[in-house]
């Protein structure tokens, strides 16, 4: 019951896509992520990641090192879509994907196994696919720690429905990460939190001004 009302909540919210323009955005919030093919709940669109930030006024940011910024090690839901792709194929350079050069110390302990050509094919594939298949919805929220709270209830909340999944085509079924098959989110965190009750969706709602 309270997956479907967020579904449907989120399912009529306004719907961003690439290109997007960031200061059409609250700066603080949380973000909803649809993929294209992918449906729940007599048809909705179904919720494949939830996410938000730590830092105030990222959220416009943290959206773009998903959208725009072709660095994996800054995204790990970039990261995940390439070890899907990579996967599914059975590319070996899934291998140099995996290795994090977010630290100087990594780059010098790894820059010489890197082809960087590659990866910077790979990040570009990487970013037609979220460009052409995902959009999003966000609403509002200043306080972190309630953003984090809600973020966590919501992905738990998705996670533990029994009636909405994946597609038999959806892409993260060739991930590298179990719990992203199995469970058809792009997520690995929060999965097993603390659910939404009817009351939260609806206190939710009410924030968010919408009478689902």
């Amino acid at each position: 019951m309270s997956c479907a009302r967020l579904h449907r909540l989120f399912d009529g919210l306004r719907r961003h896509r690439f290109p997007f323009d960031e200061d059409s955005l609250p700066q603080n919030g949380v973000y909803v992520l649809f993929e294209h093919g992918e449906r729940a709940h007599d048809g909705l669109h179904r919720i494949v990641r939830v996410g938000t930030h730590t830092g105030p006024n990222r959220l416009g940011q943290r959206l773009a090192e998903h959208f725009l910024n072709e660095k994996k090690d800054r995204s790990i839901f970039r990261k995940n879509i390439g070890r899907a792709l990579l996967n599914k194929r059975n590319d070996p350079f899934l291998a140099q994907w995996e290795i994090d050069l977010t630290t100087k110390q990594a780059r010098r302990q790894h820059g010489t196994e890197i082809n960087y050509g590659r990866l910077s094919k790979v990040e570009a594939e990487v970013s037609k696919v979220i460009r052409s298949k995902f959009t999003f919805c966000v609403f509002q929220i200043d306080d972190s720690s309630r953003r984090l709270e809600l973020e966590r209830r919501m992905i738990a909340t998705i996670n533990q429905c029994g009636d909405c999944g994946p597609s038999g085509n959806w892409l993260g079924k060739f991930s590298t990460r179990a719990k992203i098959r199995q469970r058809g989110l792009w997520l690995e965190q929060g999965l097993e939190g603390q659910v939404m009750t009817f009351e939260d969706v609806q206190a939710l709602e009410r924030r968010i001004g919408r009478d689902v």
